[in-house]
């Protein structure tokens, strides 16, 4: 198998995206709300993989002809911002203006940011929050809180995006990752065994869903407060 096709089969991994983000919408538009969020956890996990093999087989190199960057960034409007700000809209968890409110907010900054050159850290963080809104949306449908608490939660973390704090990246970022990428798998799994149990409030699926959506949310901004322990040398 050449080098140009393993390259370029990445490509038409990352592009699959696409397909589910529309499986997704078509999901949202008939209310079907669990099934909505299935389809982009899948997306999430495709998006998890893509890049590491995008690196493993030299991409920029061997199939050039496509921007993984762009394709990667054009799904995850699609699958992080556009189809969960539709559903948190769409569903009634936001009503009257809070509702418009937030698709308003959720849809303008992040389409700021993820045309902003300088939303990666040198250690492959994120500065400010990277606009993960299908984690929120998700946190938001398993949990039904109060109206007022959801907006300020988005207005916050709409507001964090364009500051220095910094956001860990659940596969780039190299510090504690050895627990933050488990804490990534174990959030992918909680999303999907909440949303197959239509969001049961029963379910331990919600509580696994919060706490490791704590973590990966204030991860980051720990290890901006933490110095990191400095390796001796010889």
């Amino acid at each position: 198998m050449s080098n140009h096709f393993k390259a370029l089969s990445v490509h038409l991994l990352t592009a699959t995206g696409a397909v589910f983000a529309m499986l997704a919408m078509l999901a949202a538009a008939g209310h079907n709300w669990d099934l909505m969020f299935l389809w982009l956890v899948v997306a999430f996990a495709v998006d998890g993989i893509d890049g590491p093999l995008a690196r493993k087989y030299h991409v920029k190199q061997h199939a050039d002809e496509f921007d993984g960057v762009l394709l990667d960034l054009i799904i995850d409007y699609l699958t992080y911002v556009f189809i969960p700000a539709y559903a948190l809209f769409e569903s009634g968890l936001l009503g009257g203006w809070t509702g418009w409110a937030a698709i308003i907010v959720i849809t303008y900054t992040s389409a700021l940011y993820f045309s902003d050159t300088r939303m990666k850290t040198k250690d492959n963080s994120f500065s400010g929050f990277p606009g993960c809104w299908n984690m929120l949306a998700i946190v938001i449908f398993a949990l039904e809180p109060n109206f007022w608490v959801s907006l300020t939660l988005i207005v916050i973390l709409a507001a964090s995006m364009f500051t220095s704090l910094k956001f860990v990246h659940p596969v780039r970022t190299k510090r504690w990752k050895n627990l933050t990428l488990p804490m990534a798998f174990a959030w992918t799994f909680f999303a999907g065994w909440a949303a197959w149990v239509d969001f049961d409030p029963e379910s331990w699926a919600s509580w696994g869903l919060i706490l490791t959506s704590v973590y990966l949310l204030f991860a980051g901004i720990a290890q901006q407060i933490i110095p990191e322990r400095s390796v001796p040398q010889g």
